[in-house]
């Protein structure tokens, strides 16, 4: 089971919290406000050919793949629902330096944990974002893809939940293979916050995101 969370969080870098994709649409700016389908592809083509062109991402440079996550990714991300819905009930009792702190380390952990995935991106890294199913003018809603690693292999499913906001479409949870983020992330913030508390938990997440 560990071996299969391991694949899940590597593959959530490796797909950029949000997806790599081809390389025909690699120019255009992400819209967030176009077609949910459409939103996630143009994110996943813009990160995909940031990762394949930057040399110093290929030489394994975590400073500037931490750049291209906080450029690219986290602005098209909800990481306070992220971490919120991971938190569950403990939210509520946090206070707002706390909360603000969470989302920090929690968003550090997740970026930083597992950059040196980027690296191994080649030319052969792809996606295939499925089209929309179910009511287009939902507010909340799951876009399907499918990412392959290389030539030959078997696709891995991967999904993304969005919510429509006031700016357009964000992404905030994401599914691999039946396997959900914030419901993976929500029984470990129990645990660890039962044991030490809220600060113990922030403490906790700095401390792994400084260990990478």
């Amino acid at each position: 089971m560990k071996s299969r969370i391991d694949l899940f969080f590597k593959l959530i870098v490796l797909c950029v919290l949000l997806g790599l994709g081809h390389t025909s649409r690699a120019q255009t700016k992400p819209d967030p406000k176009a077609a949910p389908n459409d939103f996630v592809q143009q994110v996943a083509d813009q990160v995909l050919t940031a990762l394949k062109t930057d040399s110093s991402v290929r030489a394994g440079n975590t400073a500037r793949v931490n750049q291209i996550v906080d450029d690219l990714i986290l602005p098209h991300v909800n990481f306070e629902k992220t971490t919120r819905l991971a938190a569950g009930r403990y939210w509520r009792q946090a206070t707002p330096e706390q909360q603000a702190a969470l989302v920090k380390a929690f968003r550090g952990t997740l970026g930083r944990s597992y950059s040196g995935a980027f690296t191994r991106v080649d030319e052969g890294t792809s996606i295939k974002v499925l089209p929309l199913r179910g009511d287009a003018d939902a507010t909340d809603l799951v876009v399907k893809s499918q990412v392959m690693q290389r030539a030959n292999t078997q696709p891995i499913a991967l999904d993304y939940r969005l919510e429509k906001t006031p700016q357009g479409w964000k992404i905030y949870d994401l599914n691999v293979e039946n396997i959900w983020l914030i419901e993976n992330y929500r029984n470990q913030f129990s645990q660890q916050i039962s044991q030490n508390g809220i600060d113990g938990l922030i403490q906790a997440l700095n401390q792994r995101a400084q260990q990478q």
